[in-house]
């Protein structure tokens, strides 16, 4: 799988889209893909949706039309759908063949924005997890006063143990080390305080084995709600609930942040003057803060590159969804992470009996 995939030149580098997925479905899908082509001209995707409602919007943007292969399907997986049904019911949906590409190694990744749960558990049962991984997790890249952080699980894995929280810690330091550079990554367990005796079980355990197990990085102990802003960790490990409860959380106060100040700033004419003087920084801190720039999630842990786009982003955000699959790919990171995750995790399970695998609980929209 993986191996079919390495092999491709990157100029030839393929993406297989959804295109039903997301609130919009189509239109911004196309719209997204239009961007990114724009941006990374030596792509081409297989866009999997309904030929009826996807062809003629890319009939919109003929450069993409050169660039794509439309496959026909008339299904498609609804938000709501419960992971298992889509599992069953799913086989020819939009999302599944979109997958499946990546298997095939017809494609070097997979972009959807279409529901959370039922792409990781089609993502896992057809791409597999990665040796000594129990469940994926979906990691994303945070906006800090420092610069950035990564941050997992956004929402893949409801109900976590402590292994799982040891493996997501795993794979985070090395996506921090590999995406973002940092050789040292500092690695933190987001809890309800710093003291020991704070937290439940399962995070009080998982702090006692990364105390001790080899990580690709530092474990800094726990960290809080209010540290993923402030930079002082490179990688914030929690499970899926609370993670994606604080992904939903930053992106309302940064669209909060930016009315308020577009309010204050038409509030008087003197406000209105301030704002001339004042645009240029302005414009800068928007666009750290725009919640579009950080859109895209990848799915740490499979054998193969999927990438989740937020379903109710527009076609900016998709666009940098498909940007970070195109950095993904051109890095080789699969490939890096796979060989990192021998290494490390094959240290800490010579000391270690087995894993038990379990099947993941899944949820929540990234």
């Amino acid at each position: 799988m993986t191996s079919g995939i390495a092999a491709l030149p990157f100029a030839s580098a393929v993406i297989a889209l959804d295109a039903m997925g997301g609130d919009e479905g189509p239109d911004m899908v196309i719209a997204g893909a239009a961007l990114a082509l724009e941006r990374y001209p030596k792509l081409s995707f297989i866009i999997y949706g309904d030929e009826s409602k996807v062809s003629p919007i890319l009939r919109r943007y003929p450069a993409l039309a050169g660039a794509s292969e439309l496959r026909h399907t008339s299904e498609s997986i609804s938000p709501c759908m419960k992971p298992s049904l889509a599992l069953r019911q799913g086989r020819q949906s939009s999302m599944r063949l979109a997958i499946n590409a990546v298997a095939k190694g017809e494609a070097c990744s997979v972009v959807s924005a279409g529901n959370t749960g039922a792409l990781m558990a089609m993502a896992k049962f057809v791409l597999k997890t990665m040796p000594g991984i129990d469940r994926p997790a979906i990691a994303t890249v945070f906006p800090t006063q420092k610069g950035e952080c990564v941050v997992l699980d956004l929402g893949a894995n409801l109900e976590c143990d402590a292994e799982n929280l040891v493996q997501f810690a795993l794979m985070g330091g090395i996506f921090c080390h590999a995406v973002l550079g940092v050789q040292n990554p500092s690695i933190g367990l987001l809890n309800i305080g710093v003291e020991e005796m704070k937290g439940h079980d399962e995070v009080r355990t998982a702090a006692s084995i990364l105390r001790e197990r080899p990580l690709p990085g530092t474990f800094c102990g726990y960290v809080e709600g209010n540290d993923i802003m402030s930079g002082n960790v490179d990688v914030i490990v929690t499970d899926g609930f609370s993670g994606n409860i604080a992904l939903k959380t930053a992106e309302g106060t940064a669209k909060m942040i930016i009315q308020m100040l577009r309010q204050t700033f038409q509030s008087s004419l003197m406000a209105k003057i301030g704002y001339l003087f004042a645009r240029g920084s302005l414009k800068k801190m928007r666009l750290r803060a725009d919640p579009r720039r950080y859109n895209g999630a990848m799915f740490l842990g499979l054998q193969g590159v999927c990438v989740k786009s937020h379903g109710g982003t527009d076609p900016e955000g998709f666009a940098n969804a498909i940007g970070v699959a195109h950095d993904l790919v051109a890095h080789r990171f699969n490939e890096r992470i796979g060989q990192e995750l021998a290494v490390h995790y094959g240290a800490a399970e010579s000391e270690e009996t087995s894993l038990t695998v379990e099947n993941a609980t899944v949820g929540g929209d990234v």
